[in-house]
C-alpha cells in the first residue's frame, strides 16, 4: 500500500482514471498514469447487468485478475462490497489483493436510495483492514450522492476513518466552500469525483484534495463517441473523433492475462 498512499497528496492530488476493461486500462496505462481504477457502471454495463445492485461481484473479481498484473497500480470499484456481512467482503478483499490490487473503494450508498447503517459499514472497512492490512481502503459516502443527507458527510466519514480507512470518497461534493472545510475536518487524504462543471484538477489542488476520481466519465464518453461515429457514417458526415488503427488496438491486449469465470471463487455462502 505504500507506494499507493504516497501517490496521494494533499494539494498535488492524484488523477485516478477508471477503466472498464483490459484495453481501456492498457490504454491508459500506456499514457503514464500509475494507478488505474476500475468503473463499477462500466463493468455492470459490459456484462449487461445494471450497478449499484450488488449483481457484479464476479465480473469485478475476473477484471481483477485480468489487470492486477499490469504496469500500473490498481484499485477496483467494489460497490458496497456485494454482500452486508463483514466476512464475506473481507474475503473479497483477500481475493482482491491476491489478484494484484492494491487498493478498494466501499460505498456505503444501497441500491433502494438508502445509506447504510454507520456502524455497519465500519464493521465492513475494520474486517477488510484486519483481514488485507496493506489493502488502501477508500471509504465513500454518498450523503452527497443521494441527496439530503448531506449533513451526516463528516459524521460518517470520521467513523470509517475511525474503523481503519485509509481514504474519504464523497461523489457528488464540488462546491469549493464544501470541500476546503471537510480537507480541514478530516485526517485521511480526500478523494473528489472529477465533474466537469466542477472545479478543475487544479482548483481541487487548491483546496487541498489529494485524489481525484474520473469514475464512470471516461466510459461513458466512450459510449458516447461510439454511438456519434455510427451515426455520422449513417448521415453521411465526416467522422471526427480520433480512431486507433486495429494494430494499436490489438497491441493493447497482448500481454493481458487470460481467466475465466472458473478462476473466480464461490462466496463463503455458496
Amino acid at each position: 500500500m505504500t507506494s499507493f498512499s504516497a501517490l496521494h497528496h494533499p494539494g498535488r492530488p492524484l488523477l485516478l482514471p477508471n477503466a472498464w476493461d483490459c484495453a481501456s486500462a492498457a490504454a491508459l496505462a500506456e499514457q503514464g498514469f500509475p494507478a488505474i481504477g476500475t468503473t463499477s457502471l462500466g463493468v455492470a454495463a459490459a456484462a449487461g447487468m445494471p450497478d449499484g445492485m450488488a449483481l457484479t461481484r464476479d465480473e469485478t473479481l475476473l477484471l481483477a485478475r485480468r489487470l492486477g498484473t499490469g504496469s500500473f497500480l490498481l484499485t477496483v470499484d467494489a460497490e458496497g462490497g456485494f454482500s452486508d456481512d463483514p466476512s464475506e467482503v473481507a474475503e473479497l478483499a483477500r481475493w482482491l489483493a491476491a489478484a494484484g490490487a492494491v487498493g478498494i473503494n466501499l460505498e456505503d450508498g444501497r441500491a433502494d436510495g438508502s445509506l447504510t447503517p454507520v456502524g455497519l459499514h465500519s464493521a465492513k472497512i475494520a474486517a477488510v483492514k484486519a483481514a488485507v492490512p496493506d489493502l488502501f481502503v477508500n471509504a465513500r459516502t454518498d450523503t452527497y450522492w443521494l441527496g439530503g443527507r448531506e449533513a451526516e458527510t463528516a459524521r460518517r466519514l470520521l467513523a470509517y476513518q475511525q474503523a481503519g480507512a485509509d481514504g474519504a470518497f464523497v461523489p457528488g461534493l464540488s462546491d469549493p466552500p464544501g470541500i476546503a472545510a471537510l480537507v480541514g475536518t478530516l485526517d485521511a487524504p480526500l478523494n473528489i469525483l472529477y465533474s466537469p462543471s466542477g472545479p478543475t484538477v487544479a482548483q481541487l489542488a487548491e483546496l487541498g484534495v489529494s485524489r481525484v476520481s474520473l469514475g464512470s466519465l471516461l466510459f461513458r464518453r466512450a459510449l458516447g463517441a461510439a454511438v456519434r461515429t455510427a451515426l455520422d457514417i449513417r448521415a453521411g458526415r465526416p467522422t471526427s473523433s480520433e480512431t486507433w488503427t486495429y494494430a494499436a488496438a490489438q497491441n493493447l491486449s497482448s500481454g493481458g492475462v487470460h481467466v475465466s469465470s472458473s478462476d473466480v471463487p464461490p462466496t463463503t455462502a455458496d
